[in-house]
């Protein structure tokens, strides 16, 4: 257990609302910090693409306002959020990165995320940073520039979603709504050393439905586990415009969390069995946190899944999806992307039905080896990254020899294609004190047990690490 945060805006969305029922501080006092922390993040990191002061502000009016009478709207009224500017938020922007999008409304519509949050009476902070339309594991973008990360601004706070982390990192609200399609809250929670989980497929609805087809999830990044399963039992209510949602949850998140850990059937995978070079400090650190639920009863085995790389197969179908996003630009607009994306997009539309086709047939085949899998062990514990933040402002690091962003991150883009829960838990730092993150993955729907098993590790104490420095 580590000791609490005194500065408002460090404490968790469990937290806050806890000390707003008990009266000892308002929603206003906690937006007021949280907005003072977001320009400070926004200075030292370029992690927002608007902070929305006023009405985050007058919201918190309303929320002390229901909690002065004893109604909450919700379990997370009052509580500061923040939201990837590819999610849809009424009356604000949404840009996607692109220069290509134009700024002018109107915005009618929450997406069903936002639209649960607001219901809830979240107060939204504003929209954080993503690179052009979420297409790769960094975030820069030819709209918004760089997004730093909090423990080095030099250095990338990964993508897609790298704002929201950096955000949630430095203090601009405990919470934060990202995507992910290939690993996009899990790449930047590792390396900004937060919270993320990309829940099972359908669990959090999603509208407009993504060009990335079901490969994109919306997911919480938080500063735990425990928060994360508070926002989860919120967005994953259901909505009709999603037509993949898996509809109602049956029990709370929140309430699942102190089930036990052990018992439970832990495959240790340090490398799923790839040729994957896992720097040593990664490796260490993954493997103490292992050791970690094995100290708390759980089974653990090491053991790999048995599956070859599919980067060519998930390639086919997200390039095809980027080559989609674009597909109404004209000739002036398409030279307004982001070269990368361009090249990717050129690619993506060189495909043929039956390559798409023979895409899906791996990624089924996928599914059911991690399926038999999970017939055995409940849980699969890998690196989320095998490398720490890199230089900011660059997809691949230098000297890989990686072309795309995929290549550095081989273990999150798997679990996309299989629609599996996988969380990432902060699990220490390197030499240059950059965070570490460790991947716990769950079998199709385990959500709860992905939660469980996360929460244990924060409650143990295997998950604290250094704040960031102060921007």
């Amino acid at each position: 257990m580590t000791t609490e945060p005194t500065h408002l805006a460090d404490l968790t969305a469990t937290r806050l609302t806890a000390g707003y029922a008990a009266g000892e501080f308002t929603p206003v006092e906690v937006a007021r910090a949280a907005l003072e922390r977001a320009e400070a993040a926004q200075a030292a990191t370029n992690c927002f693409t608007r902070i929305d002061a006023e009405p985050a502000l007058a919201a918190a009016a309303e929320s002390a306002e229901r909690w002065r009478r004893g109604a909450p709207a919700g379990p997370l009224d009052g509580v500061p959020v923040t939201v990837k500017d590819l999610i849809l938020t009424r009356g604000t922007p949404t840009l996607r990165g692109s220069r290509t999008v134009r700024a002018e409304g109107p915005w009618p519509e929450d997406a069903p995320s936002v639209a649960r949050l607001r219901e809830s009476g979240a107060v939204f902070l504003g929209k954080t940073t993503t690179p052009e339309f979420g297409w790769k594991g960094v975030t820069d973008s030819p709209r918004h520039g760089v997004t730093g990360n909090p423990y080095d601004p030099r250095r990338t706070s990964g993508g897609s979603s790298g704002g929201s982390a950096a955000a949630v990192a430095l203090g601009a609200g405990p919470l934060s709504l990202g995507t992910d399609g290939g690993g996009s809250v899990r790449i930047p929670a590792s390396f900004c050393g937060i919270f993320a989980l990309k829940a099972t497929y359908g669990r959090v609805p999603l509208y407009p439905a993504s060009p990335f087809g079901t490969l994109a999830h919306v997911g919480p990044m938080t500063r735990d586990a425990a928060d994360a399963a508070l926002m989860l039992d919120v967005i994953s209510g259901a909505d009709w415009r999603d037509w993949s949602q898996l509809g109602p949850a049956t029990g709370s998140f929140r309430a699942a969390l102190d089930g036990p850990v052990a018992g439970l059937r832990v495959a240790y995978s340090p490398s799923l069995g790839w040729d994957v070079p896992v720097a040593p400090e990664v490796a260490a650190a993954v493997r103490s946190a292992v050791e970690v639920l094995a100290g708390l009863g759980a089974h653990v085995e090491e053991a790999d899944p048995g599956i070859a790389d599919p980067v060519a197969a998930f390639h086919v179908l997200w390039f095809s999806g980027a080559a989609r996003v674009v597909e109404h630009l004209d000739e002036a607009d398409r030279a307004l992307l982001d070269p990368g994306l361009a090249e990717i997009v050129a690619q993506g539309a060189g495909y043929r039905a039956l390559d798409y086709l023979a895409a899906v047939d791996t990624r089924m085949a996928l599914g059911q080896a991690m399926g038999r899998f999970h017939d055995t062990y409940d849980l699969l514990v890998t690196p989320t990254e095998p490398i720490t933040a890199f230089e900011a402002g660059v997809e691949v690091p230098a000297g890989s020899g990686h072309t795309r962003w995929t290549g550095w991150t081989p273990f999150t883009y798997p679990f996309n294609m299989t629609q599996q829960p996988a969380a990432t838990v902060p699990c220490g730092v390197d030499a240059d004190g950059l965070p570490i993150g460790v991947q716990l993955v769950g079998a199709r729907h385990a959500d709860a047990l992905v939660l469980r098993a996360a929460h244990a590790l924060y409650e143990a104490g295997a998950a604290a690490i250094p704040a960031p420095p102060a921007p």
